[in-house]
């Protein structure tokens, strides 16, 4: 019998001048990016924790810390690699992901298709099962005032047996 388990991340970063939009391993061409450590892929970050929480391995900040030289502007992709291999050696395997970016701008729909090839080339999974949709937030709260974007993102796990 499988055992299944469920995760859920949420992660949010602030618009920065001068700094590239990188959003589920892609670049998006857009006036400002997300400021962060590491390339502030928020997506990706979000995903992490979802899968992290899901495997009971704690949060990405307790794996990568901001403090730490060695994230700086580091590729988020690298991050979910290693998260992926943290979550096999506990001998679980992803089922799938839904997740929820929200953002007033940019347009997140037209990057959706190549966020999802990416993904599952980097998580080595059937982009089938990375879900992304996309929301804003009706001009209200940070997001609604296109002060950066949100992240919502739940995982499915389950044993390998």
């Amino acid at each position: 019998m499988n055992s299944f388990r469920v995760g859920f991340g949420y992660d949010v970063h602030v618009f920065a001048r001068e700094r590239e939009l990188w959003l589920g391993g892609i670049r998006i061409e857009h006036t400002m990016g997300l400021l962060g450590h590491s390339d502030a892929d928020v997506l990706i970050h979000a995903i992490c924790d979802g899968i992290l929480g899901a495997a009971n391995l704690r949060d990405i900040g307790y794996h990568f810390p901001d403090t730490a030289g060695e994230y700086k502007n580091i590729d988020s992709k690298i991050l979910l690699r290693k998260t992926m291999i943290l979550l096999r050696s506990k001998g679980y395997e992803l089922g799938n992901i839904d997740c929820t970016v929200c953002a007033e701008e940019p347009k997140i729909n037209p990057h959706i298709l190549p966020m999802q090839a990416c993904l599952s080339e980097v998580m080595e999974i059937d982009k089938d099962l990375i879900s992304i949709k996309a929301t804003t937030s009706e001009r209200m709260g940070f997001v609604g005032r296109k002060e950066g974007v949100a992240v919502y993102a739940t995982v499915l796990i389950y044993k390998v047996v």
